[in-house]
């Protein structure tokens, strides 16, 4: 039996000890468990991921304020759904003897002291003071990431290409802005009349949906499409000298 060594760096009894054995017991004694992959378990943390979104969005969309107990427990319930493909795709690392959760969980602890400088110091004890505006602490993370890899040259390396369309225009838009590259809609495409773009989210969902619809009409993917500008849009920038 291979022990759940990653349980051993926490408390006895925790949640998370209990987590990391009871998948450990699962992934040797249920068969449909112990034939999980890292490739076989991608279409449940994507969906996962996304019942977060869902549960997030129903609770906050709710004016009555009576939502509260109700979505705390779905939420939490969301969560520890996440938590289980985090966990599993660690136990499959486990026993490979490649890494366990705690690694994961000390890589990520390390990274966020890493690349926040301007709460922690190096060595994880809290700064003096701490940067009063949003804006600085956007640089400040800009310039570690930076320095972590300065390889990179192009400021949308590292983005996932298979983002949804949407998902993948907005952090598109948002990397160029960062490295300061042009990104208001009428500089865009010039051919393309652009509309006067709503200043509310339910009226830009509208127009996103009306925009879709009519994709539909002419026959037109418009998933595929976005997809396809967004690419050329990266492949037409270039860094500012």
């Amino acid at each position: 039996m291979l022990t759940p060594t990653s349980a051993d760096h926490f408390t006895a009894g925790s949640g998370i000890a209990q987590l990391i054995e009871t998948v450990a017991a699962l992934r040797e004694h249920c068969p449909w468990m112990g034939a999980l992959t890292h490739e076989s378990l991608v279409e449940y943390l994507i969906e996962e991921a996304y019942e977060v979104v869902d549960s997030i969005e129903a609770g906050a969309g709710d004016p009555s304020g009576a939502v509260p107990s109700t979505f705390d427990r779905e939420l939490r319930g969301e969560l520890g759904d996440v938590l289980l493909q985090v966990v599993l795709h660690a136990r499959l690392a486990e026993e490979r003897s490649s890494f366990g959760f705690d690694d994961v969980a000390r890589g990520i602890n390390a990274k966020m002291v890493r690349r926040n400088p301007h709460v922690f110091k190096a060595d994880g004890s809290l700064q003096e003071t701490f940067p009063a505006t949003v804006e600085e602490i956007v640089l400040k993370w800009d310039a570690v990431k930076r320095a972590e890899k300065p390889e990179r040259a192009d400021p949308f390396e590292g983005l996932p290409p298979h983002l949804p369309a949407l998902a993948g225009a907005q952090k598109s838009l948002d990397r160029a802005a960062r490295a300061g590259l042009a990104v208001d809609a009428k500089t865009l495409r010039t051919a393309v009349v652009i509309p006067e773009i709503p200043t509310s989210e339910d009226e830009l969902g509208e127009l996103l949906l009306a925009v879709v619809a009519g994709a539909r009409t002419h026959g037109l993917d418009a998933e595929r499409a976005l997809r396809k500008a967004v690419r050329t849009f990266q492949n037409a920038q270039g860094l500012p000298s």
